[in-house]
């Protein structure tokens, strides 16, 4: 969940914020908002439509590809979108701003400050323009967990190479990385790839979980 997890961060929404710092299972959290009920009340499908919409939003779906999605009616997918953002008002705020950013400076950026241009934020044609907007508002999240998990592999690499370890980091699946390691340094090396990737950003408000 780090994308999740960095536009709670990246928006400031203190909704999300509170539920990541409360340990809340964020599915089931946005389940209970959304739907209004209580988080020990939230069904199996209830969370299934949450946990859609979360990732969903942050790629820019509309109603129509979220009753896709959800096999549901447009006007129901509608709602469900609307309830969504009375609940994270600080993302739909992120969002709005964004793009308005964009459209003004011709580009986004990570939270470290990496850019990509986007030159048809102001495109006569719709689609062209509707897809650079949603660039807009995913390119700082993607691109700052993009820029997370290369930090932590650099700062590993300095301290793996510094430890004299054998054990090799030998690939990179998205959020995840991959060790060859010595059983003999299991115990030192684990403990040192979870503080490295947790602390890759170490200015965060939301808690990075590592696994």
């Amino acid at each position: 969940q780090v994308e999740l997890r960095l536009i709670a961060e990246i928006s400031q929404d203190e909704a999300m914020l509170s539920a990541f710092t409360a340990g809340h299972d964020i599915h089931r959290a946005t389940a209970a908002g959304v739907y209004g009920v209580s988080l020990d009340d939230v069904t199996a499908d209830q969370r299934r439509n949450a946990k859609t919409v979360n990732f969903s939003i942050i790629y820019g779906a509309g109603a129509t590809n979220l009753s896709r999605q959800l096999g549901i009616p447009r006007g129901e997918a509608k709602e469900l979108i609307e309830n969504y953002f009375a609940q994270y008002k600080g993302l739909k705020k992120y969002m709005d701003e964004t793009v308005e950013f964009a459209r003004d400076k011709g580009y986004v950026t990570t939270l470290i400050g990496r850019k990509r241009s986007l030159r048809d934020i102001n495109s006569r044609n719709s689609l062209a323009r509707s897809n650079a907007e949603r660039m807009a508002i995913n390119t700082p999240i993607q691109g700052t967990a993009a820029d997370m998990i290369k930090i932590a592999m650099i700062n590993l690499e300095k301290e793996m190479i510094k430890a004299k370890f054998k054990s090799k980091m030998i690939l990179q699946v998205h959020d995840e990385l991959v060790f060859d390691v010595l059983r003999s340094e299991l115990d030192d090396l684990k403990p040192l790839v979870e503080e490295k990737m947790r602390m890759a950003l170490p200015d965060l408000k939301v808690p990075i979980l590592v696994e």
